[in-house]
C-alpha cells in the first residue's frame, strides 16, 4: 500500500478516520492524502454578487488555518502527509484525486454503530462509496489500536462475483491480512447441499486463479452469518460489495450490504463490482 486518501470536514468522526488512515500509512510507509472540500460553489466563486472576493479570500485563508491545526497531531508527525483543499464540494472528486494520484485505499469516518443509515443512506460517506473505484474503509465509533490482521469476505461464488472477489484478495494482502472468504448457507430460497456448494466454490476458484480456502457457515440469514462468523473468527475488517450507483443496497438481495453496514461494530471495506 502506496498511498491513502482521508477526506475531512474537522468532525470528531473524520479524525477517527484520521488516525487509522495513519496507523495504516505509518505500518506500509505510504503517504497520506488528506483532503477538505469547502462548502463554496462554482457559481459562488466566479460571481462576487453572491459573495465578495474579499470575502472569499478570507474564508479561504481561514480554512487553511483551521486545516493547518487540524494536522498538527503526533500520530502525524512521522507520516508524510500530503494536504488538499478544494474549493467546493464535489464527492466525485475524491476519486479523482485517488485515480491522480494513484491511492490504493479511501478512510472515512461515520457516526458510530447506531444510527448508521444517515451515513450510508444519502450522505457524504456513500456518495464517495458510490464513485470510488477504489476500496473505501469505513470506520465507525472510536477504533482503539486498529489493526488489520483477519479480514472477512462474504460471497456468492457466482461468475459475477470473480471481479470482487479477485479484489477482496489483493486488499488483504495490501493490508498484510489473513482473508478469510465465507460462504453464508441459509435456509432459504439459496439453500444449497454440501456437495453443491462445494462444486460451485470449486468452479469459481479455478476460473478465478485463487488458492483460497473458503468456510461454509450455516445461519437463519446471510446477515447474521457474516457479523456471527465474523465474531467467531475475531475478525478486524469486514468486506462488502457494492454496485456504484445504485449504492450499497444489491448485496447478494435486498439490503444485506447496507444492513451489515449499519448493524456490524466493525470496519466495514466497500469495493466496487
Amino acid at each position: 500500500m502506496k498511498s491513502i486518501i482521508v477526506p475531512i470536514d474537522f468532525s470528531e468522526q473524520s479524525e477517527i478516520a484520521l488516525k487509522v488512515a495513519s496507523t495504516l500509512a505509518t505500518k506500509n510507509n505510504a503517504e497520506l492524502y488528506v483532503l477538505h472540500m469547502l462548502e463554496l460553489s462554482p457559481a459562488i466563486m466566479a460571481n462576487s454578487e453572491y459573495m465578495p472576493q474579499e470575502h472569499i479570500v478570507h474564508l479561504m485563508k481561514m480554512t487553511e488555518e483551521r486545516f493547518k491545526n487540524f494536522l498538527d497531531k503526533p500520530y502525524l508527525k512521522k507520516v508524510k502527509v500530503v494536504p488538499i483543499i478544494k474549493h467546493y464540494k464535489v464527492f466525485s472528486e475524491v476519486n479523482e484525486v485517488a485515480e491522480k494520484h494513484k491511492v490504493d485505499l479511501i478512510v472515512m469516518g461515520s457516526h458510530g454503530v447506531d444510527g448508521l443509515q444517515e451515513i450510508f443512506v444519502g450522505s457524504n460517506t456513500e456518495r464517495v462509496v458510490r464513485s470510488a473505484n477504489i476500496p473505501v474503509l469505513v470506520v465507525k465509533g472510536d477504533v482503539k489500536d486498529f489493526k488489520a490482521e483477519r479480514f472477512v469476505f462474504a460471497c456468492d461464488f457466482k461468475e459475477e462475483s470473480i471481479a470482487v472477489a479477485k479484489k477482496a484478495d489483493n486488499f488483504a494482502k495490501l493490508l498484510g491480512a489473513t482473508l478469510h472468504m465465507v460462504y453464508i448457507n441459509t435456509p432459504a430460497d439459496e439453500f444449497l447441499s454440501t456437495d453443491d456448494i462445494y462444486e460451485r466454490i470449486s468452479k469459481f476458484l479455478n476460473k478465478a486463479g485463487l488458492g483460497l480456502e473458503v468456510e461454509i457457515y450455516n445461519d437463519y440469514t446471510i446477515e447474521k452469518g457474516i457479523l456471527n462468523y465474523s465474531e467467531k473468527i475475531a475478525a478486524d475488517i469486514i468486506g462488502i460489495p457494492t454496485h456504484g450507483r445504485r449504492g450499497l443496497a444489491h448485496f447478494f438481495m435486498g439490503s444485506i450490504g447496507e444492513d451489515i453496514a449499519n448493524h456490524s461494530k466493525l470496519p466495514v471495506v466497500t469495493f466496487k463490482i
